[in-house]
C-alpha cells in the first residue's frame, strides 16, 4: 500500500515526538547528568557484551585495555595523508589488532594489499565529505572501492535534498549504494551529518536509511560544525531500533566520551587515535 505524503509527514512527526519524549523523561544519573556513561573498563566490557560491536576513537587516550582493540576502526581521512601515513595506519591496525582501517578511496588497494590475511578490514568513504554527488556516481564509487578491497562503505547522504523535503531522492540515493554494497556482501554505513540537521530531520534520515536497507547509520563526517553527541546517538538508536548499527564520529576526544557514546547506543565510534586508547599514552 502506498502511503500519502501528508500521512507520512504526520507519522514522522509522531515518531519524532515519541523519541524526544522518551529521551527527555528517562532516569538521570547524578554523576553523569543524564548521560548514563560507564566510567570504568569493566563497565565498558559490560556494554560491549550487551551489543556493542566496534569502537574507534579520536583525541586523547585513556585507560582502556587492549582487549577492546577489536572494536576500534582506525581512521585517517585527512586530504594530505601520504602513502607513508597509510602504511603506518595499517601497521598500527595489525599490531594492535584493530577491526578496520577507514581511509579515502584512493588508498583502498594499497591498504587492502598491506593488511591482507591479517583479519583487519578496509573501510572507505563515498560521496565524502559533502554527499552532493549524484546517486549513480556514488554507486560507481562504491563499486570501485569494493573491487579494490573495501569491505565496508561509509556514504554521505544528499544533505541538501533531505533538508529540501525530497525524501524519495534521499532514500533512492542510499538504496543505490546499499545495492552496490550488498551484491558484494559489503556493509553500507550511512552518514547523516547530524550537526546540519534538526531533530526531526535526524529521525527522517535514519528512517530513510532503514527503508533503503542500510546496515548502519553514522553521525558525522568530522567536517561539519559539530560531531557526535550522546543525545544524537540516543535519538538515532531509538529511531532505528536494535537491528542497525550506529557509528558515532567527530569530536570524540576522551575515553569518557567513548564510554558515553557506547552507553547511548553506539556500536562503533569512528576516529583516528585508536593507538592511544589501547596504550593509554594520553593526549595526542
Amino acid at each position: 500500500m502506498t502511503m500519502l505524503p501528508e500521512t507520512r509527514d504526520l507519522l514522522i512527526e509522531a515518531v519524532t515526538r515519541e523519541v524526544l519524549t522518551a529521551l527527555s523523561t528517562g532516569d538521570t544519573c547524578s554523576e553523569c547528568g543524564g548521560s548514563c556513561a560507564a566510567h570504568s573498563p569493566d563497565k565498558v566490557r559490560d556494554v560491549v557484551t550487551n551489543g556493542a560491536s566496534r569502537i574507534a576513537y579520536h583525541g586523547r587516550g585513556g585507560d582502556v585495555p587492549r582487549d577492546l582493540a577489536p572494536y576500534i576502526d582506525h581512521t585517517l581521512l585527512r586530504p594530505d595523508a601520504t602513502a607513508a601515513d597509510i602504511d603506518q595506519l595499517c601497521d598500527e591496525a595489525m599490531e594492535y589488532r584493530f577491526a578496520a582501517v577507514c581511509i579515502n578511496p584512493t588508498w583502498v588497494r594499497r591498504a587492502a594489499d598491506r593488511v591482507r590475511g591479517t583479519g583487519v578490514a578496509v573501510a572507505s568513504v563515498i560521496g565524502f565529505p559533502f554527499g552532493a554527488a549524484t546517486s549513480e556516481v556514488k554507486a560507481m564509487e562504491a563499486r570501485r572501492a569494493i573491487r579494490d578491497g573495501a569491505r565496508e562503505i561509509d556514504m554521505v547522504i544528499n544533505i541538501g535534498a533531505l533538508k529540501s523535503g525530497m525524501r524519495d531522492v534521499v532514500r533512492e540515493d542510499i538504496a543505490k549504494v546499499s545495492d552496490a554494497c550488498h551484491e558484494a556482501g559489503v556493509l553500507n554505513k550511512v552518514i547523516i551529518e547530524t550537526a546540519l540537521l534538526t531533530d526531526q530531520e535526524k529521525v527522517v534520515a535514519c528512517s530513510l536509511a532503514v527503508a533503503a536497507k542500510a546496515d548502519y547509520v553514522k553521525t558525522s563526517t568530522g567536517y561539519a560544525s559539530g560531531g557526535a553527541t550522546v543525545f544524537d546517538v540516543a535519538l538515532m538508536r531509538e529511531t532505528v531500533g536494535p537491528r542497525l548499527g550506529i557509528k558515532a564520529s567527530g569530536g570524540i576526544r576522551t575515553a569518557e566520551d567513548v564510554q558515553d557514546m557506547i552507553a547511548a547506543g553506539a556500536t562503533r565510534i569512528g576516529a583516528s587515535a585508536g593507538v592511544k586508547i589501547v596504550t593509554g599514552e594520553g593526549a595526542a
